[in-house]
C-alpha cells in the first residue's frame, strides 16, 4: 500500500500542469468562440439571417442555392432539375466543377485501364450523368427521410402555437426558429414568402414541390382545406401528427422485417465480384485466355443482365407501399 501512494513529485506536478493546460485551452476556446445566439446555428436560414439585413436577401439566397429563380420558380424543367431541388444540394460553381472533375477522373481511369478511347468516353458520360444522378437520388431519399422524421415534431409546435392563440403564419415562423434542417429552412422560406405577399396555400405547395415527401402532402392539404372551409385546425393537425407517427413506425417495422432480404441481396451481389477479384489476384492468368474469346462480352453481359433481373425481383420482395 505504501508503494501505491509513493508518487514521484515530479510526475505529480507534470500531471497537474497537463490538466491546467487543458483547462486553459478550453477557457480560451470558450472566450474566443463565436458567442452569437445558438439559434443561428440551428439551420441554414438562421445562419444566413445573422449575416444579412432583412428577410428578403435571405430568401433570395436560399432560392439561388436551390437552383430557383428570384420568383421561386425552377430555372430548369425535367427530372434532373426536380431531383436537384429536392436533394437540397447547393447549386454553386463548386458543384459544377466537382461534377466535371469526377467525369474527367472516370475517363482517365478507364483509359488507363483499357487504353480504349471509346471506353474512356463512356466512362466520362457515366461520371457526368449516371454518378451525379445516383448521388442526387440517394441525397433526396436521405433528406426526405429526415424531413419525415421531423414533421410530427413540427406539427406539434404548430398545434401548441395555435392553442396559445397565434395565427398559422406565426406558428410556422416559430417552427422555422426551433427546428433543424431540412425542415427548419423550408418552413422559414414559407414564413418569408408569406411576409412578402404570398398566400399560405401557395407558399406551402411551393414547399411541397421543393421537398417531395409524401407525408407533407397530408399537412399541406389539411391546412389548405381548413383555410377555405374552416374548422378546428389544431385538432386536425394533432390527429394528423398521430397518423404520421404511426406511418413512420410502420416504415421502421417493415425495414426491420425486410433486413434479412436486403442483406441477402447485398451478399449475392458482392459475392461474384469478390470471387472474381480474389481469383484474379491469386492467379492473374486464370481469365487470361477467356478475354480474347468473341463470346466473352456476350457471356459477361448476360451474367450482369441476370444479376439485374435477380436484383429487381428481390427489390420488389422487400419494398412495397402501404
Amino acid at each position: 500500500m505504501d508503494a501505491l501512494f509513493d508518487l514521484d513529485p515530479l510526475y505529480l506536478a507534470l500531471g497537474f500542469v497537463a490538466v491546467a493546460a487543458i483547462l486553459a485551452a478550453e477557457a480560451a476556446y470558450l472566450f474566443l468562440h463565436d458567442t452569437t445566439d445558438y439559434r443561428s446555428r440551428v439551420n441554414r436560414r438562421l445562419a444566413l439571417a445573422g449575416k444579412e439585413a432583412g428577410h428578403e436577401p435571405v430568401l433570395l439566397q436560399l432560392r439561388r442555392e436551390r437552383g430557383l429563380g428570384a420568383d421561386g420558380e425552377a430555372r430548369w424543367s425535367g427530372l434532373l432539375s426536380r431531383m436537384l431541388l429536392q436533394s437540397g444540394v447547393r447549386v454553386t460553381p463548386t458543384t459544377g466543377a466537382a461534377v466535371v472533375g469526377v467525369a474527367l477522373a472516370c475517363g482517365a481511369g478507364a483509359y488507363w485501364a483499357t487504353g480504349d478511347v471509346l471506353a474512356a468516353c463512356g466512362a466520362v458520360f457515366a461520371g457526368a450523368a449516371a454518378l451525379p444522378f445516383a448521388a442526387l437520388w440517394w441525397l433526396r431519399r436521405r433528406r426526405q427521410a429526415k424531413f419525415a422524421e421531423q414533421l410530427p415534431q413540427a406539427i406539434d409546435v404548430v398545434v401548441r402555437s395555435l392553442r396559445a392563440g397565434y395565427p398559422v403564419p406565426i406558428a410556422i415562423a416559430m417552427v422555422a426558429r426551433e427546428m433543424a434542417d431540412p425542415l427548419g429552412s423550408e418552413f422559414g422560406m414559407i414564413a418569408d414568402e408569406i411576409t412578402y405577399g404570398a398566400d399560405l396555400e401557395t407558399a406551402m405547395r411551393s414547399m411541397w414541390a421543393r421537398v417531395g415527401q409524401e407525408d407533407l402532402g397530408l399537412f399541406v392539404t389539411s391546412v389548405a382545406i381548413q383555410s377555405t372551409t374552416g374548422g378546428n385546425l389544431g385538432q386536425i393537425l394533432e390527429n394528423l401528427a398521430k397518423v404520421i407517427r404511426e406511418r413512420f413506425k410502420m416504415r421502421r417495422k417493415v425495414k426491420g422485417l425486410s433486413a434479412e432480404g436486403r442483406v441477402a441481396a447485398l451478399i449475392l451481389n458482392a459475392m461474384p465480384v469478390f470471387v472474381f477479384l480474389s481469383i484474379n489476384a491469386i492467379s492473374p492468368d486464370f481469365y487470361g485466355d477467356v478475354w480474347s474469346q468473341p463470346s466473352a462480352p456476350i457471356v459477361l453481359g448476360g451474367a450482369v443482365a441476370w444479376m439485374m433481373v435477380g436484383n429487381a425481383i428481390m427489390w420488389r420482395m422487400i419494398n412495397f407501399k402501404f
